[in-house]
């Protein structure tokens, strides 16, 4: 009898009514109801190790309503069916020859519970399981484990939907992180497989194949196409074409998303005659900046880059709103328009600036690998830096003898001299010279858990007429 076991009574218990039976291994304990000679009805049957069932009984068998308590048994297994559990374990609920069958709740002593379908004190159909880790998992099992479709939400926020087998996720299935990234598609053996789309939480989506938990085809680089040095006539506007691309020079077409954005520095020249001067003279107490290295041979330092679609009203406007005289003489050029506050937003932008990222930088961002920032344009000389004119037409528009530095602008307000002589007016548009153009990976956070190297390109600004 699954109720009371073998051994020779010691105290014989009534066959109708209640009564209580004590077996001579003095294992086994009832207390109860009985009916013809079997327990029968509602009892209580005890473990000499502590054990013990309380509940209903039809003809010696535990079957009903009940509440079983595991002392030291390892034949229920805890919430984990990998290994055995201690006792402690206790169920409330549906029992059949002496087995957990129907549905009940079990209280695991290593912590958690599940409440739902048995079949032979194992989970089987539909139920809830909480794990010891707080993890929270409703849906259907099979031979104790989650199998079938079924939804999992963990502690830290990221929640799951879709198909299980034997306690993996497997099959198609949503994943949805606490940061907002989601994933939907196929899982095998618990990780990303098969097609699938990652959208992340900063704004980048990788959709197309994943082995093993990664993109087959992610981005390894970014790259900037065009000649090995861009020409750009001086004060024009140009575009640049990007492309995200895979270690095998493909484009990665299956990332849209990433946040680029556009810098720019000029050449670094250390030049005998003049110690320790570049291009430009730098004021060091305005930028205290370190020449930075650049794969194209030489340093640079940062320079200004605007968008020509940003532009307000040119020097001439502005002086003759404001009454002023610093107006270009007579068959001077005309100065580039006063680009103002540099380009910051992208008609397909709705946010701030990348972190991390200087304001007001050119931003766009890639689609199927691809991006192009038009109407890129270098700005003029900002204040601080004082351009050292070496071709001949520039000293002599400049007024200024072999070898000096132009004035600054802030040293010639107004356009004139301390002696009150007239200056001429330093055009507002970047100097011919060697420049370098910077495209930077701002995906925020990084995309994947890799940001892209900076890509450079080398640009040649020359002077207006001058041969290509």
């Amino acid at each position: 009898m699954a109720a009371a076991g073998g051994g020779r009574e010691r105290r014989l218990p009534p066959r109708d009514g209640y009564g209580i039976r004590v077996f001579s291994n003095a294992f086994f304990r009832y207390e109860g109801e009985w009916r013809a000679g079997k327990p029968h009805g509602r009892g209580k049957l005890l473990f000499k190790d502590g054990s013990y069932y309380e509940g209903e009984f039809v003809d010696g068998e535990i079957t009903g309503q009940g509440r079983r308590y595991w002392a030291w048994s390892d034949a229920h297994e805890g919430w984990d069916s990998a290994s055995p559990k201690p006792g402690g374990n206790s169920y409330t609920g549906r029992f059949v020859s002496g087995e957990p069958q129907g549905r009940g709740v079990m209280e695991y002593k290593a912590g958690g519970r599940y409440e739902g379908e048995l079949v032979q004190g194992a989970r089987e159909g539909h139920g809830c399981l909480v794990d010891r880790d707080g993890q929270v998992y409703r849906g259907s099992f099979h031979g104790n484990r989650k199998h079938g479709q079924g939804h999992l939400r963990s502690q830290s926020g990221d929640s799951y939907d879709g198909d299980w087998v034997q306690d993996r996720r497997q099959g198609h299935g949503v994943l949805c992180r606490a940061d907002g990234s989601t994933y939907e598609g196929q899982w095998h053996h618990d990780v990303f497989s098969g097609l699938g789309s990652l959208a992340h939480c900063s704004g980048a989506v990788y959709h197309g194949l994943w082995i093993n938990g990664h993109p087959a085809a992610p981005a390894a680089r970014i790259v900037i196409l065009g000649p090995e040095v861009m020409e750009v006539a001086q004060g024009c506007p140009f575009t640049l074409t990007v492309q995200l691309q895979q270690d095998s020079g493909e484009v990665a077409q299956s990332e849209s998303g990433r946040l680029l954005s556009v810098s720019a520095g000029v050449r670094y020249v250390q030049l005998p005659a003049f110690s320790e001067v570049s291009f430009f003279k730098v004021d060091s107490e305005r930028h205290p900046e370190t020449p930075m290295q650049t794969p194209l041979g030489f340093q640079c330092i940062s320079y200004p880059l605007t968008c020509s679609r940003s532009r307000g009203p040119g020097p001439r406007a502005a002086a003759e709103a404001a009454g002023g005289d610093a107006v270009p003489a007579q068959g001077d050029p005309e100065p580039a328009p006063d680009l103002g506050a540099f380009c910051g937003q992208q008609d397909t932008l709705d946010r701030p600036p990348a972190h991390g990222g200087a304001a007001g930088r050119p931003e766009q961002r890639v689609h199927r690998g691809r991006a192009e920032f038009p109407d890129l344009l270098l700005g003029p000389p900002p204040p601080g830096y004082r351009p050292f004119l070496f071709l001949e037409s520039h000293r002599e528009k400049a007024g200024l003898s072999p070898g000096r530095a132009a004035p600054a602008a802030e040293e010639t307000p107004g356009g004139r001299r301390p002696d009150g002589t007239a200056t001429a007016v330093l055009p507002a548009q970047a100097y011919p010279g060697e420049y370098v153009i910077m495209v930077h990976d701002r995906t925020t956070p990084p995309f994947l858990g890799r940001t892209l190297p900076t890509a450079f390109k080398h640009l040649r600004v020359v002077g207006k007429g001058a041969p290509p």
